[in-house]
């Protein structure tokens, strides 16, 4: 971790200082974390690749447009990288749409909603984590636009990698509902959804070691297999 008088300004307050300390306490799991991401990334991207091809096929077959889709997101202390993950939606769904997807989301191709739902579609980040944009378990990476808006404390989620899954991603089951047929979800986004999901990420800082990761794969892989 960086030393508290390295980071960007905006962290730098009384709200993110109590998570700080808690990280900064926890080294020897960062680095176990940081090790494990890059061995099972490896072994993982090996095996997926056959599965990759054959999803990027039924891509190509299914609807017009590229097999990936790329988005910006923020990482640690604010850092931007593109987000690599199968396309899901028809080509240009942003512009038909917002940047969160909701309930019945019409963008959403028939290869998509499988792909979705079985959390294919973020296979092709396994290249994030190998390049350290991201890691396996973290907080789900947002867009400028919703950062931008971050409470003081909702900065200290950004202490730490993104994630390809959350604790949030796991307990966090209203997003949709809430969404679904709001006249402005981008409000609704960040004023209803974003601060239930964020106290789901910062107990998971409070709780953060190593084993605690693993305990959340675990229980990820279970709730897809459901």
């Amino acid at each position: 971790m960086r030393k508290w008088d390295k980071l960007p300004e905006k962290f730098k307050n009384d709200a993110v200082r109590p998570y700080y300390e808690i990280l900064s306490k926890r080294g020897a799991s960062l680095a176990v974390k940081r090790i494990f991401d890059i061995i099972a990334g490896l072994i993982l991207t090996v095996i997926a690749l056959p599965f990759m091809l054959v999803i990027a096929i039924w891509i190509k077959l299914d609807s017009k447009g590229n097999v990936f889709f790329l988005q910006k997101r923020v990482t640690t202390y604010g850092r931007v990288f593109h987000i690599i993950k199968f396309r899901t939606m028809v080509s240009d769904a942003e512009r038909l749409g917002t940047q969160v997807t909701v309930s019945h989301d019409s963008r959403v191709t028939k290869a998509g909603h499988f792909l979705r739902k079985c959390r294919l579609d973020e296979l092709p980040q396994l290249f994030n984590v190998l390049k350290g944009d991201m890691s396996f378990v973290g907080t789900r990476p947002e867009v400028e636009r919703y950062v931008d808006r971050y409470t003081h404390e909702m900065n200290a989620t950004l202490l730490m990698p993104a994630g390809i899954t959350s604790l949030a991603s796991i307990k966090f089951k209203d997003e949709e509902k809430l969404l679904s047929g709001a006249e402005n979800t981008d409000d609704v986004y960040v004023n209803t959804v974003l601060p239930q999901k964020m106290a789901y990420n910062l107990e998971y800082i409070e709780k953060f070691n190593f084993l605690y990761d693993i305990k959340i794969m675990l229980m990820t892989a279970a709730a897809v297999l459901k």
